[in-house]
């Protein structure tokens, strides 16, 4: 059993930001991650391009150089698996966390790999892994899927894609563009307001030219092997279908939260306990870190105006750490 003075649960940016910060102040650490560097980013669409500019990406002051202003997936990996192996970062992949104890002022972490202990915690898990469900039947159909990947595959099928943010957005237009008959089910009166600035204009174009076939104030009731069910504001009705691609949002792991002891707030924002100023959960010694601490609000915190929380964990941890020097 390896003991560390801090346990960092997710390799991503933030993840990775503050296993940078651990060690420029000589704190001993390790951070887990269930998959590869970056896991999220790395399960992003193939094509993917981010909204921020590579600078607001940056963690630790190290410059992200990319192309254009906006970087795309394949440069972000690149970034950040050249910060972790360039710093020798203690990082260790495909090592999913299974429970955290704590027992006095230790915790007790078990891994699909091993067993440490930690004085500190920090989570920042993301929210990328569980999709928001549709709950009809027919979801659990191998045609439907909640991940996006690369447009090649949906060439020459019909593709009813429901979400209007930018992940659906984009792979409207990225499939549609490699010869995909596209249907956007949308549950709204229009497309999403949040989608990136240079790539509305484009969808709405292709809608109106009927390139993209959209329903507007539309759900899913139904998807079955050749076709779905849709209530649209005209009625119920059903349109061909090859495959769906329900990019509807993802949420944090709550279950996790939960078994951890962290408390969430009573409404269906389910907001996590912590302090803005240390990011210290309600369980001593336990944080977090990154996009986690938004809850269902998954548009509130991003690697931009999250990294800030690398440093005031070390801060707070080191600020413990003096305190209790001087009582003893």
């Amino acid at each position: 059993m390896e003991h560390f003075r801090i346990v960092i649960i997710g390799g991503g940016p933030i993840g990775i930001a503050c296993g940078l910060e651990a060690q420029k102040r000589g704190l001993s650490y390790v951070i887990l991650e269930k998959g590869p560097i970056v896991n999220s980013l790395f399960n992003y669409p193939i094509n993917m391009q981010f909204f921020s500019s590579s600078e607001k990406l940056e963690i630790d002051g190290i410059p992200f150089i990319s192309k254009e202003a906006k970087p795309k997936r394949n440069e972000a990996l690149e970034y950040y698996r050249r910060i972790v192996t360039s710093n020798a970062l203690n990082i260790r992949l495909f090592e999913k966390v299974q429970s955290v104890e704590k027992s006095e002022d230790k915790f007790s972490i078990l891994s699909s790999k091993q067993k440490y202990t930690a004085d500190k915690v920090i989570v920042a898990t993301g929210f990328y892994d569980l999709p928001n469900p549709l709950g009809v039947p027919g979801e659990d159909l191998p045609k439907v899927s909640h991940y996006y990947k690369d447009p090649h595959f949906f060439a020459s099928q019909k593709l009813a894609i429901i979400g209007a943010s930018n992940s659906a957005i984009d792979a409207a237009l990225e499939c549609y563009r490699k010869g995909a008959e596209v249907s956007l089910i949308i549950r709204g009166p229009e497309v999403g307001q949040r989608v990136k600035y240079w790539v509305r204009p484009d969808i709405i174009n292709r809608i109106e030219e009927g390139s993209i076939k959209a329903y507007y104030n539309s759900t899913v009731k139904e998807i079955k092997n050749s076709e779905i069910s849709i209530a649209t504001s005209g009625g119920e009705m059903t349109i061909e279908n090859d495959f769906v691609l329900a990019l509807t949002g993802y949420m944090p792991n709550f279950e996790f939260l939960r078994q951890l002891g962290i408390e969430l707030s009573d409404d269906e924002k389910l907001l996590p306990q912590y302090d803005p100023e240390t990011m210290e959960t309600n369980i001593a010694g336990l944080y977090l870190a990154g996009v986690i601490c938004g809850g269902m609000e998954t548009h509130k915190w991003f690697i931009e105006n999250s990294r800030v929380h690398a440093q005031m964990i070390m801060d707070s941890i080191l600020k413990n750490q003096a305190t209790t020097s001087n009582i003893s």
